[in-house]
């Protein structure tokens, strides 16, 4: 085999691989990322249970890149502090070499197997999960079939005096080895695809064992290039844990460096087989790294969140801050940050409905035109939010997935009609304020009072939003109702006042009602977000207690 035609074969099968991981990768996002992200969100108080975590998540994903890129965008948005972040990646670390300890062992018998199996469970499962599924299984024959093509293409190097006398010029420049095996694993985006690689080349006598596990090293370093690199452009609290990872690695390649001859002549002892020697000093490499730094990471997160602080608030509140479009192509990320936008559009329209209140309150010109202001911020924010999820929603999604992106588009479509709502409720105050008009006393602590339930409410719809509690969902079910009751009692309160000839009534009868009007239309809003959790009938049934048809 001429040259050109080993590296034409050789960079095939590495694509190959790449691919499989790839799909392996994006099946168990699809079917299970939904379960992941609530996997993190529960285990990240205690950095021993991260760890663990770290390491179960990427022995799924088979990519410690995408858990870097998973972690980092929960790092960045305040979703998981920066000190189990690091636990998080240094057992990320760990999980990849679990990955490669099962593929150095020869199953490439498994291989039509896996992609027959795969196929016909991707073509005949209706239900997402078990496509997804099938997806893996494609993705795992794949990735066996491409390690057989990789041994089988790197057999013929052995006779190459060309290849040798450059592999054999790589054994006596170890920084040049580790640079370009680290710039193959930036390219290919992937450190367990190069080990395997390495493991390959190995196995088949192509390369030494002392230049393989320079390689290992190399791979290992060149593996926390491209979440720094993606990260970095993201702003300084997406950096830290990247960084902070890349620290973690760099000391390592120093520490082995210096332990280089005492470690390579350790590893030629461990086991006959080159390929167990280099899978095994991969393992060692990480674990070692994990026991040596795990006790640092609150103290190296603290260093980090000082060299890259919390970056200031935008100028432009309608800017989104959290819709990063890098993220669209891993689902269960791109919806947690279309969440944490949507939880700060619900916080602005909270603030627009304390400032009507206050408007009100003080015929506050001031605050009328900020309320205004703000509903422009909220339709942007609407919009983006709407076409972020819309985009996200055009990969296959599980059904968790789903439902999210379903519950972000509901929510956020309801927080804009109440934006709306508030920017009518404005118009009519400012009428009030130019025409000098004036509610009687009981009328005005009546309107008081019912825009100060309807802005508990929707506190507690954010709530709910935020936390899927069905307590809450039901409760404000049973507000609704009263609510519409409320606004009943208060139109024939007002009448009430017309009969008496009270002159302040009125002088305001149409707009009062009005007011109550759009009040109870802005909570009507704000309890429709309880359907989104309330989803089934055996909920529903513990708040029929109440009148379902008043809601």
């Amino acid at each position: 085999m001429s040259g050109s035609d080993f590296l034409i074969s050789l960079a095939g099968a590495v694509a190959l691989l790449l691919w499989g991981m790839r799909m392996v990768s994006t099946g168990v996002s699809a079917a299970y990322g939904s379960g992941l992200r609530k996997v993190i969100d529960r285990n990240v108080l205690n950095k021993f249970r991260a760890f663990s975590v770290g390491a179960g998540i990427t022995a799924l994903l088979q990519s410690s890149t995408a858990t870097a890129l998973l972690v980092s965008s929960f790092a960045s948005k305040g979703l998981i502090a920066t000190g189990p972040a690091l636990a998080i990646m240094l057992g990320a670390d760990v999980g990849t070499t679990i990955v490669a300890q099962i593929l150095s062992f020869d199953v490439s018998w498994l291989s039509p197997i896996l992609l027959a199996v795969g196929v016909t469970t991707h073509f005949s499962a209706s239900e997402m999960v078990r496509r997804q599924v099938g997806r893996i299984v494609i993705g795992l024959g794949l990735m066996l079939l491409s390690l057989h093509l990789i041994m089988s293409t790197s057999e013929p190097i052995r006779d190459s005096v060309i290849l040798q006398n450059l592999f054999s010029a790589m054994r006596d420049e170890v920084a040049v080895a580790l640079l370009l095996t680290a710039l193959l694993t930036w390219m290919a985006h992937s450190s367990l695809a190069i080990v395997l690689l390495i493991m390959s080349l190995a196995s088949s006598g192509a390369i030494p064992m002392s230049l393989a596990l320079v390689m290992v090293v190399g791979a290992n370093l060149g593996g926390v290039i491209a979440p720094v690199v993606a990260n970095w452009a993201k702003g300084f609290e997406a950096r830290r844990v990247p960084v902070g990872n890349a620290i973690f690695k760099i000391l390592g390649a120093l520490i082995f460096l210096f332990l280089l001859e005492v470690l390579s002549s350790s590893f030629f002892t461990v086991g006959p087989d080159p390929a167990r020697q280099v899978v095994n000093f991969h393992t060692f490499f990480n674990l070692g790294l994990a026991l040596l730094f795990i006790l640092f990471t609150d103290l190296l997160a603290k260093k980090l969140n000082e060299i890259f602080p919390k970056a200031p608030l935008e100028a432009d509140q309608g800017r989104p801050r959290y819709l990063d479009k890098s993220n669209i192509g891993h689902p269960n990320i791109a919806l947690a940050s279309a969440e944490r936008e949507a939880v700060r559009m619900g916080n602005i329209v909270e603030v627009m409905l304390q400032d009507s209140l206050l408007a009100l309150k003080n015929d506050d010109r001031k605050q009328v035109l900020n309320v205004i202001k703000m509903d422009k911020t909220v339709n942007k924010l609407h919009e983006a939010i709407k076409l972020y999820v819309t985009k996200v929603t055009r990969a296959p999604l599980g059904d968790g997935e789903s439902k999210r992106a379903t519950n972000i588009l509901t929510f956020t479509t309801d927080l804009e009609h109440i934006g709306d709502l508030l920017e009518n409720l404005m118009e009519m105050i400012a009428k009030k304020i130019k025409k000098k008009m004036h509610f009687s006393d009981d009328g005005f602590q009546e309107i008081i009072g019912f825009h100060e339930r309807v802005a508990n409410n929707l506190r507690i719809a954010l709530g709910l939003f935020i936390s899927g509690d069905v307590s809450l969902a039901k409760k404000l079910l049973e507000e609704k109702v009263a609510i519409n009751l409320l606004e009943k009692e208060g139109a024939e309160k007002h009448m009430m006042r017309l009969r008496e000839g009270r002159p302040e009534s009125i002088d305001t009868s149409a707009l009062h009602l009005d007011i109550l009007r759009d009040l109870k239309r802005i909570h009507s809003h704000i309890a429709s977000i309880s359907f989104s959790v309330l989803d089934s009938p055996s909920q529903l049934k513990d708040v029929e207690s109440f009148d379902i048809d008043n809601v």
